[in-house]
């Protein structure tokens, strides 16, 4: 057995690490981007504390009737 590997496979092991690495390299920039304009986007609709309250007022008198504790 040849211990040596020929030189096209180690250019085809070559070519196949480091088409690879570009893919990977392109999927994590694109991922990046996406994230940074989802940030940036939620931080343009951050809603303003006077807006997230909210109140349920109920009015006492208005139809409802006071119980008896005699």
């Amino acid at each position: 057995m040849r211990r040596e590997k020929s030189p096209g496979l180690k250019i085809l092991w070559l070519w196949t690490i480091g088409t690879a690495g570009i893919l990977v390299t392109s999927v994590m920039r694109t991922r990046m981007r996406d994230l940074e304009q989802r940030l940036s986007r939620d931080e343009e609709q951050e809603p303003t504390p006077n807006d997230s309250i909210i109140t349920d007022v109920v009015p006492e008198s208005e139809g409802f009737l006071e119980e008896d504790r005699s």
